[in-house]
């Protein structure tokens, strides 16, 4: 099932997502495929399951967009464990469609999460995959890209924003 993405402005995306306590389930094995058809269909890299109203610690990456399923990611009650460097490039969200703007995260990191099973790994992600690990964990902790960049800036998307669902054009 393809679930639509929930844009800015809804208050799921505000909020600190719920730790998942069940795994290996036809349930949260369903979902994550959904996750990820949603995704795709949204030529997205990264859905954090919040972005699709549910307010559930998961996360899926495809840094190579449904190209090689070896590249396909998924995390679990994540967390950063470990930053170094950092870089500065243009970000984006499938909730904030439309909008860019540069955004400074380390370039590289190591992320603690289960798998599907329950199961704790880590991995090291640098660069895009760093980013993407970031910007993910962020949505699950309530926060949107924008909360990294100014506040003028950050004022002026809300302002655009708030237009375009005054106009009917955001939903």
């Amino acid at each position: 099932m393809m679930y639509s993405i929930v844009l800015y402005g809804e208050q799921v995306l505000e909020k600190q997502a719920q730790a998942v306590t069940d795994f290996d389930t036809a349930e949260l094995n369903k979902l994550i495929e959904d996750m990820f058809e949603s995704m795709y269909a949204a030529k997205g890299v990264g859905l954090a399951a919040p972005q699709i109203g549910i307010a559930k610690r998961i996360a899926v990456i495809d840094l190579s967009v449904a190209e090689d399923p070896q590249q396909k990611i998924v995390l679990i009650n994540p967390e950063i464990i470990r930053k170094e460097e950092f870089q500065t490039g243009e970000e984006g969200c499938l909730s904030l469609p439309g909008f860019r703007e540069q955004v400074t995260r380390p370039k590289s990191v190591t992320v603690r999460a289960q798998n599907i099973k329950g199961e704790w790994f880590e991995m090291n992600g640098d660069e895009l995959l760093a980013r993407a690990f970031c910007h993910e964990i962020d949505h699950l902790n309530g926060r949107l890209y924008i909360s990294h960049v100014s506040a003028l800036k950050r004022d002026l998307i809300r302002r655009k924003v708030r237009k375009l669902a005054k106009a009917g054009e955001w939903t």
